[in-house]
């Protein structure tokens, strides 16, 4: 017996499964990751340079004293990429580092956020991702989804509120 659908949307279930990108793997893994974030002491943070998080609880340590709960997000269009990748596509080129003896190092590093952050926005990206360089490098080659990743929303919007805690939070 033959059944004819009409629905175009149940017509394309069965037309055999839909190709994805690696780029909608990534945002997929985005979406349902845990993420992790420490605040930050400035409260203007969040307006100036976006809202950083981290896929573990560990490498959120790094900052400071993550919160108890981890954040869900809802991200449509995030740029992809190493710092040289993610500097040379809003910037033209990757910033150029003034080393680890500069004695404003921090204030460099958050007007470099705030740079990033205002031409992202201007490109229409909702975030921004982060991969080590070997990650994005096996990323473009193969396709491989990194574990370990570094988010920064740039619009409040993509962060779920009201949404259930993740597996990890209390």
């Amino acid at each position: 017996m033959t059944v004819a659908y009409t629905n175009p949307v149940i017509c394309l279930e069965f037309e055999g499964p839909l190709e994805k990108t690696n780029r909608d793997k990534l945002v997929a893994r985005i979406n349902r990751t845990d993420w992790w974030h420490v605040p930050p002491l400035d409260a203007k943070a969040y307006e100036n340079r976006g809202k950083f998080l981290a896929s573990t609880f560990r490498e959120a340590e790094f900052w400071g004293r993550p919160l108890d709960s981890s954040i869900r997000v809802n991200v449509v269009n995030p740029l992809i990429g190493d710092e040289p990748a993610i500097e040379t596509e809003l910037l033209g080129a990757p910033a150029e580092y003034p080393g680890d003896d500069y004695p404003k190092l921090i204030e460099w590093r958050w007007k470099l956020d705030a740079k990033l952050k205002k031409a992202a926005l201007a490109r229409g990206y909702d975030s921004i991702c982060l991969l080590s360089r070997s990650s994005f490098a096996k990323f473009l080659a193969e396709g491989k989804v990194p574990i370990s990743l570094e988010l920064n929303l740039l619009r409040p919007e993509c962060e779920l509120t009201g949404a259930p805690q993740g597996s990890r939070g209390t």
